[in-house]
């Protein structure tokens, strides 16, 4: 999925994403699995929307 194919703005802030990949790689003790990446990859795009989101509003 590219970055310019997700809705403007998130759903979730990008602390709360953070959270979420912080978990992850808390879970998975450091290793990445093909679906833990995958779920990774998700959630680092998710991120980064909610920051240019984040960033726009602020300006």
């Amino acid at each position: 999925m590219s970055p310019d194919s997700l809705p403007c703005g998130s759903v979730r802030s990008a602390a709360e994403v953070n959270e979420q990949i912080r978990a992850l790689w808390l879970r998975a003790g450091g290793t990445l699995s093909a679906q833990e990446r995958a779920e990774y990859e998700l959630l680092v795009v998710e991120w980064a929307a909610a920051i240019r989101g984040e960033v726009i509003e602020a300006a």
